[in-house]
């Protein structure tokens, strides 16, 4: 039997305090909603429908549209009515899944878990047991432990209230079955609204076997209402991750302080310090060693380069053994070959350096291909933008680049060539020649200082 999914993404999320519309709201540097689309990818199913409501046009502009339905839901009347909106394209011999855009931490495998234990024409939910379960739905057993309803928070009695078991929204269930449950629902409930949880007692009632399974971690099934709870949601993520790296053999100094915010594989012996932030996709090879403070995006870095404090480093890949910062900023094209080093306050961007060179300190290295075994002294830039292009410079092998040098592109080093400390070079130098471009120094023996009136 084929799969539909349908994500219930409408509420306008108002403890959220914010413009953005709540399912865009970011965990882990993606949207909510994205998460969960995500998950339900992975079930590779026949069609995603996705009923959205509040700050719609921006829901739809934000996510990208592979495979989905937008259904909009132009009144919130309660989830039974959502899933009203999107049955319109779900065909009756399908089994529906029905996500939530605010419960971003689902796991595809307990997805597939629900859906490979749920035989066609069943139905199956996921619940769970919360400590404190204020404000869910409970599950209300018969004495078979049979599940034969579910009870909202307002209308559960004090009995009810008592139990531990609650409901996640999760359900799998039989569309032909579930087109005729949802127009038997009613709105005589504390909330005035249409419950798909009512759909429950129905299939019961109409002697439909109810299934359930509970996930391996409560924060899979666990919403977001509050900035609060995302914070929550945010951490118990990465508390996962951590534990994930450190299984592998990588050292994290500290959990805690410890951030992916996309894909990440690394090595054996891989050292990560306090504060790291991890963005986009990024691959750090064994033996590599991260400082604290430091952004690494869409980021390659080969065996035992080691990342001093404080360095931001993005689009850039790195051969083995390289040293970069303090202070450091690798912006996108960099390219470093082995045994490079990159010292504190050195900014480079589209620049290729070869192998064992160096560039350690204030300087700035753009749209530059640098040769192997260079020295660049403190205070170098490349002049590589005139005000309307961007033009190279090449800096041949060997090459000695004295301090406080401007490199005015477009221009060409020759290999072995020295240029001395302070000049501004705009012309090609020669190889294996020392090239100076600066003002004669003079002395004015009659000048006086200036003096206060």
């Amino acid at each position: 039997m084929q799969l539909n999914v349908v994500i219930l993404a409408a509420g306008q999320g108002t403890r959220m305090r914010s413009k953005l519309p709540k399912v865009l709201h970011p965990l882990a540097g993606k949207p909510m909603l994205q998460w969960v689309l995500d998950a339900a990818y992975n079930l590779q199913p026949a069609a995603i429908e996705v009923v959205y409501g509040h700050g719609g046009e921006t829901v739809c502009e934000t996510i990208p549209g592979k495979n989905i339905s937008w259904v909009l839901q132009t009144e919130q009347l309660g989830t039974g009515h959502a899933v009203q909106q999107a049955m319109q394209h779900v065909a009756p011999e399908q089994q529906l899944l029905v996500l939530y855009g605010d419960t971003p931490l689902i796991n595809p495998q307990t997805l597939q878990q629900l859906v490979s234990t749920t035989p066609a024409g069943e139905v199956g939910i996921i619940t769970a047991d919360f400590s404190d379960p204020f404000g869910l739905g409970r599950i209300v057993r018969d004495s078979n432990h049979g599940i034969i309803g579910i009870v909202e928070q307002k209308d559960a009695t004090v009995e009810q209230q008592t139990i531990t078991e609650i409901n996640t929204g999760i359900m799998l269930l039989p569309a032909r079955k579930l087109q005729h449950w949802l127009s038997q629902l009613q709105t005589n409930n504390a909330q005035g609204e249409l419950y798909l949880t009512d759909v429950i007692a129905m299939a019961v009632a109409d002697g439909v076997p109810i299934h359930s399974i509970q996930p391996k971690n409560n924060s899979e099934v666990s919403g977001v209402n509050t900035r609060v709870q995302l914070s929550q949601l945010e951490r118990a993520y990465q508390s996962i991750q951590a534990e994930a790296f450190m299984a592998e053999g990588v050292t994290i100094m500290d959990p805690a302080r410890f951030d992916v915010r996309g894909e990440l594989t690394c090595g054996e012996d891989v050292t990560i310090d306090i504060n790291v932030i991890i963005e986009g996709k990024v691959s750090i090879g064994a033996g590599c060693k991260i400082g604290a403070n430091v952004i690494l995006k869409n980021v390659s870095l080969a065996a035992n380069t080691e990342i001093l404090p404080n360095c931001i480093l993005e689009q850039s890949t790195l051969g083995e053994n390289c040293l970069i910062g303090p202070f450091a900023r690798l912006r996108p094209g960099t390219e470093l070959a082995n045994n490079v080093k990159v010292g504190n306050y050195v900014e480079t961007k589209k620049a290729r350096v070869g192998e064992g060179s160096k560039i350690p300190h204030l300087s700035y290295i753009g749209d530059a291909v640098i040769g192997k075994s260079v020295n660049i002294g403190a205070g170098v830039i490349t002049a590589n933008y005139d005000g309307v292009n961007k033009h190279k410079t090449i800096i041949g092998d060997h090459v000695f680049v004295g301090c406080d040098t401007q490199l005015i592109a477009p221009v060409n080093i020759g290999d072995n060539a020295f240029i001395g400390c302070g000049s501004s070079i705009s012309k090609n130098a020669p190889a294996g020649k020392l090239t100076i471009a600066r003002a004669r120094q003079t002395t004015l023996a009659s000048w006086q200082p200036p003096k206060k009136s």
